[in-house]
C-alpha cells in the first residue's frame, strides 16, 4: 500500500471537522489554511467524502461541513476508502497475475499483509485520533496560530536593502 496525499489529506481534512464537531460548520478555507492543503484540492476529495455519506455541507454564510455521522463510527479505512484509495502492498492491485499473468511467489505475504493494514486503520475511528493528547496540542497549536492570523497580532517587518538586522516584537 502507497498511501498517497489523497488519503492522507483526506484524513487530516476529517480529523479537522472531528475536532471542530458540536462548534461550527468548518469551512474548506480553514482546512486549508490550518492544514496547508491546497483548496480545490479539498474541494475534490470532500466531493468524495460527500459521496460515501462521510460528511455533509451547509450552504451560505455561516456555512460549511460537519461530519455526517459520530467521530466514533467513521474509520480511517473509510476515510481512505471513501477517496479510492486502498491498503494494497501487491504489485498486481490483489488480481494475482502478478508475474507473467500468473500469481508471484510473494504474493499471498502481501495480499496478507494488506488485510492486516486495513485491519489496522478499520479499527481507528476519528474518535480514537481526537481523544488521543498528541492531536489535541497540535489542533491547541494550531487555533492559536489561526486566532493570531485573525486577531491581526501579526506585524508587518520593513526590510532595509542595506541593513539585514532587525526585531521582530510580538
Amino acid at each position: 500500500m502507497r498511501l498517497t496525499t489523497k488519503g492522507r489529506y483526506a484524513v487530516t481534512a476529517m480529523l479537522d471537522l472531528a475536532l471542530n464537531q458540536g462548534k461550527r460548520p468548518v469551512t474548506l478555507q480553514d482546512i486549508a489554511v490550518n492544514q496547508e492543503i491546497s483548496l480545490s484540492y479539498l474541494e475534490q476529495l470532500f466531493a468524495k467524502l460527500r459521496r460515501d455519506a462521510l460528511v455533509r455541507g451547509t450552504r451560505g454564510p455561516g456555512g460549511g461541513y460537519r461530519l455526517a455521522k459520530d467521530a466514533g463510527e467513521i474509520s480511517i479505512a473509510a476515510i481512505i476508502g471513501a477517496v479510492d484509495e486502498k491498503a494494497d502492498m501487491t504489485r498486481c492491485a490483489g488480481e494475482a497475475n502478478c508475474q507473467d499473468g500468473e500469481k508471484c511467489l510473494t504474493h499471498e505475504l502481501w495480499a496478507e499483509l494488506s488485510q492486516e493494514i486495513y485491519r489496522f486503520l478499520d479499527g481507528i475511528t476519528l474518535k480514537n485520533l481526537v481523544r488521543r493528547p498528541e492531536v489535541q496540542a497540535v489542533a491547541e497549536r494550531q487555533e492559536s496560530n489561526r486566532q493570531g492570523l485573525q486577531g491581526g497580532s501579526l506585524q508587518s517587518i520593513v526590510v532595509d536593502s542595506d541593513r539585514l538586522t532587525g526585531t521582530i516584537r510580538c
